[in-house]
């Protein structure tokens, strides 16, 4: 399978438009505390444009639509792009998910997407 990691030097495998890709960002401080976010994503064929000294480029399509607990958040320390991001992301589970609940799963998925400011 594909990989990007410091961990490999040479990838067995290029990555292709349709492969299902995980992304496992995490931060460990030993005898502390960690947190590692894992999400699925399909690599797809991203447009580029006639100029492209580069070739074909491929994007990420998420397929893991889980929010994010920001609980433990410290805003202070993220810059307003990686809020919004957030935000977009959280806007985007919120609405491909508002469809599928109700009651109860359905307040907490709202309260669980609304979106961050300082």
């Amino acid at each position: 399978p594909q990989s990007i990691s410091k961990a490999i030097a040479e990838p067995t495998m290029a990555m292709e438009p349709g492969m299902i890709t995980s992304i496992e960002p995490g931060l460990y401080r030993p005898g502390q505390w960690g947190v590692r976010i894992e999400n699925l994503v399909l690599n797809v064929a991203h447009p580029t444009s006639e100029n492209n000294a580069f070739g074909e480029m491929l994007a990420f399509e998420t397929l893991t639509l889980c929010p994010i607990d920001t609980r433990c958040i410290d805003l202070g320390l993220m810059r307003d792009d990686e809020i919004d991001w957030l935000n977009d992301y959280h806007a985007t589970v919120r609405e491909r998910l508002q469809p599928l609940v109700s009651g109860a799963a359905l307040d907490w998925l709202i309260a669980r997407t609304a979106p961050l400011s300082r």
